[in-house]
């Protein structure tokens, strides 16, 4: 594979890499690695609005609310308005809770194989470089 001397086509490359690799593994529970990371992000804070989940996730709106939906319709969260009509408040439903249950062993697997290709040292040093980096460039 060539070196990318692009810091962008770098990550995106890794992260569709990654991404491959988790839906893969997901998707006999019907889970899409996305879907899976807002369930974690939901089951971490609680019931939070829109927003924050899209500045947690680093996600546009577009493609937040089109996701959201969908696990709305799937009955894995539930969502409420805020005061403001246009503001939306979301929490894990009881399904959602069961579903991340059931993915968090799949998933947790996954994390094992690739600490282990990786290298333990490597994957932590990832770790930090990828939220440390995250945090920088949003500053």
């Amino acid at each position: 594979m060539p070196s990318l001397p692009c810091l962008r086509s770098s990550f995106r490359r890794t992260s569709r890499a990654l991404t491959q690799i988790y839906e893969e593994a997901l998707r006999p529970l019907g889970l899409r690695a996305g879907q899976f990371s807002i369930l974690q992000v939901l089951s971490r804070t609680g019931e939070v609005p829109q927003g924050r989940i899209g500045e947690m996730m680093v996600m546009d709106s577009t493609t937040l609310t089109r996701t959201l939906d969908i696990m709305l319709r799937q009955g894995w969260i539930g969502m409420r308005r805020g005061e403001d009509r246009r503001e939306r408040w979301w929490q894990l439903s009881g399904a959602g809770r069961a579903l991340l249950n059931r993915a968090l062993p799949v998933w947790a697997k996954v994390q094992t194989r690739l600490r282990r290709q990786l290298g333990t040292k490597e994957w932590g040093v990832l770790l930090q470089l990828t939220d440390e980096a995250a945090q920088r460039v949003r500053s």
